[in-house]
């Protein structure tokens, strides 16, 4: 048995077996929680349920990177991905279209990637504790961010347009390298 909750659109939160449905009948999976499973990588069982996947929980494992096909889940709307030991966001975090909430938290996340920009759903970011000495341009065209927390990240500056981002409600940014704020 799989270390792993589910739920599907019924939304019966259970154990993974690894059985398929004697109806012939495809399951559809919307929420996986692999938290706490000590992985060394994204299960490959994930990319079973691409298309109807909402939320992805990895959260405290060991993971190092994010594989390309995890970029095909269309539907994931929530990735929560917080301690564990990603060095980078891949550029293909770009076809996450839909996705709402990113939680990359205490990771050794270096930077954003500039087509972060296609991440246009995006409301809620937890990037805190990571090596982030900035935010690259594109950043300030999520204008759906109403929450953004980078505490503990070595940020050196905002981008000057930082103040486009006006559903911004929240914005925690303690303890980084920040001497001047842009203009909004």
């Amino acid at each position: 048995m799989q270390c792993l909750e589910m739920t599907t659109k019924r939304k019966i939160i259970g154990r993974l077996v690894p059985c398929r449905c004697f109806r012939g009948e495809e399951e559809i999976i919307s929420v996986l929680d692999y938290s706490h499973c000590s992985l060394q990588q994204v299960p490959k069982e994930v990319f079973n349920f691409e298309r109807t996947l909402e939320e992805l929980y990895l959260d405290a494992n060991q993971i190092e990177e994010l594989p390309k096909q995890l970029f095909n889940c269309q539907a994931l709307r929530k990735l929560s991905i917080p301690d564990n030991d990603l060095s980078n966001l891949p550029t293909t975090i770009a076809s996450l279209v839909n996705l709402k909430e990113l939680d990359i938290s205490k990771n050794g996340v270096q930077e954003f990637p500039e087509n972060i920009k296609c991440c246009k759903c995006l409301t809620i970011i937890e990037a805190s504790v990571n090596p982030i000495s900035k935010l690259p341009d594109g950043f300030t065209q999520l204008l759906n961010l109403t929450q953004l927390y980078l505490n503990d990240a070595f940020l050196e500056f905002l981008p000057a347009n930082f103040g486009r981002l006006v559903k911004l409600r929240i914005l925690e940014l303690r303890e980084n390298h920040l001497k001047t704020l842009p203009n909004i």
